[in-house]
């Protein structure tokens, strides 16, 4: 037996199923800042080559871990933190995050550029390590006015792990070189 759904019933779960596709978008949006760029040369990563649709997923999902980072560090607030970090990456930065508000003061990353290069991604597929030549504009901030400004060019050594629909930072450590 088949049983028929009033039309009516069918335009309320299309409805509904839009809106939750449009708020999952514009989180994206919201996150992902068009001035933060992002570039990964996965040429050399071994032992198993990287996707080119893992290519797109992980440039896109490192982009919102930063802008998510700069907002955290920016406005003292955790919030940005829980979706694109997880492990040792969340700790410290949440840590970074506490010990400003006592301090009162704030950090915000200007002008990203992002060099990615994948060295390691595992045969599983379930992780991937990056080496990132960073350079941006960094201002300290007291109540929201800068009071030091610098460009930095720093490196970062990187592990994304996939989760169920985007790769999240679970190691951030800034080294001297690579």
């Amino acid at each position: 037996m088949i049983r028929k759904f009033p039309a009516r019933s069918c335009a309320r779960i299309s409805c509904s199923l839009m809106l939750v596709v449009c708020f999952v978008a514009a989180q994206y949006s919201v996150a992902a800042d068009a001035a933060t760029q992002v570039q990964l040369n996965a040429a050399k990563a071994a032992p198993r080559a990287v996707e080119p649709l893992t290519q797109n997923s992980i440039v896109r999902d490192y982009r919102v871990a930063w802008n998510s980072m700069s907002h955290a560090l920016e406005f003292n607030s955790l919030d940005p933190l829980n979706g694109p970090f997880t492990g040792e990456a969340k700790t410290g930065l949440w840590q970074s995050v506490v010990s400003q508000q006592r301090s009162g003061l704030g950090r915000r990353y200007a002008d990203q550029t992002h060099h990615l290069d994948a060295v390691f991604y595992a045969p599983g597929g379930d992780a991937i390590e990056l080496h990132d030549t960073a350079e941006y504009q960094l201002q300290f901030l007291d109540k929201g006015k800068v009071i030091h400004e610098e460009h930095v060019v720093a490196h970062y050594v990187v592990l994304m792990t996939p989760s169920a629909d985007r790769w999240l930072v679970r190691y951030l450590q800034a080294v001297p070189q690579f």
